[in-house]
């Protein structure tokens, strides 16, 4: 059992973890509303490097590694992003639209990687099931 230090080390740890993982998305998102011009893009850019290395800390967490390595979370992923890539593309104009469309496909072929993964790799149960093993 944890000790009361450690488990409210932990708490404010991940707080700060998940506060900047959402400070970062609404820098990179909402700059546009409050700055202008080259404030603007450096708003933007920081928040993209932000929540981006925020973000793959939450995901190697344990709890959050196992949610997303779900077979039905990945199937989620593959289509919803891949849905919205070919929207996107389809939908947007220029540089902004390809961009868009880019980066959710690489989100969906990710998911797509973990589904061929998961397929390829034999459970625990079933190695321990295997009789010639």
């Amino acid at each position: 059992m944890k000790s009361l230090l450690a488990t409210v080390k932990s708490l404010v740890a991940n707080l700060l973890l998940w506060s900047f993982f959402v400070g970062g998305l609404a820098a990179s998102t909402a700059s546009g509303a409050v700055l202008d011009g080259t404030a603007k893009t450096a708003a933007t850019c920081a928040g993209i490097a932000v929540s981006l290395l925020t973000g793959s800390r939450i995901a190697k967490k344990p709890r959050i590694k196992a949610f997303l390595s779900k077979p039905s979370t990945l199937w989620f992923l593959f289509l919803f992003n891949g849905g919205v890539a070919a929207f996107c593309y389809l939908s947007m104009d220029g540089v902004k639209g390809i961009a868009t469309a880019v980066g959710m496909g690489l989100v969906s072929l990710g998911a797509a990687g973990g589904l061929i993964a998961g397929r390829r790799e034999p459970t625990a149960k079933a190695r321990m099931e295997e009789p010639w093993a």
